[in-house]
């Protein structure tokens, strides 16, 4: 009889999530992280640090570099299933690839009241047009990932 893997938490999936997200602040990057991991087995797919900056890549967030290096990673364009943690709630252009990919969890830290639209803004996963939704859950150590989003830009207003 095969037991059930055991899961990583979403606590402790957010926390490597908020590393690639301290790694993208080190780069000059806003610090955004993501983390793709396979709830049938508890293994980390892939992770993805925001870096549209460093890469002249507008579409460089953290959930497109960390589903590129997933689909790349497994060799298919269909993530089903897998769970996707970033530490801010994905924008539109993220929430639309989430979709494509057919993720199936997505689980954020802070929400994003001006460029978010899992939850705020136009709440893609709720709209008539999109045609994958994911399971979602937000809050996760959101005040952690508030407050490195809210420092980076602190730093950056007084330098």
């Amino acid at each position: 009889m095969n037991a059930a893997p055991l899961l990583p938490s979403d606590d402790s999936l957010m926390r490597l999530a908020l590393d690639q997200a301290r790694a993208a602040a080190d780069a000059g990057e806003t610090p955004v992280g993501a983390v793709i991991m396979d709830p049938a087995t508890g293994h980390i797919v892939s992770v993805g640090a925001n870096h549209p900056i460093g890469g002249h890549d507008p579409t460089a967030h953290a959930e497109i570099a960390a589903i590129r290096s997933a689909a790349a990673k497994i060799g298919n364009y269909r993530l089903t299933d897998l769970t996707l943690v970033v530490t801010l709630e994905p924008c539109a252009m993220c929430a639309g690839a989430i979709s494509h990919a057919r993720i199936g969890r997505v689980v954020f830290g802070a929400e994003d009241t001006k460029g978010g639209a899992v939850v705020n803004g136009p709440r893609f996963f709720e709209g008539p047009t999109c045609h994958w939704r994911p399971a979602v859950t937000g809050g996760v150590l959101a005040e952690e990932s508030a407050e490195l989003l809210r420092g980076f830009f602190r730093a950056r207003r007084k330098g």
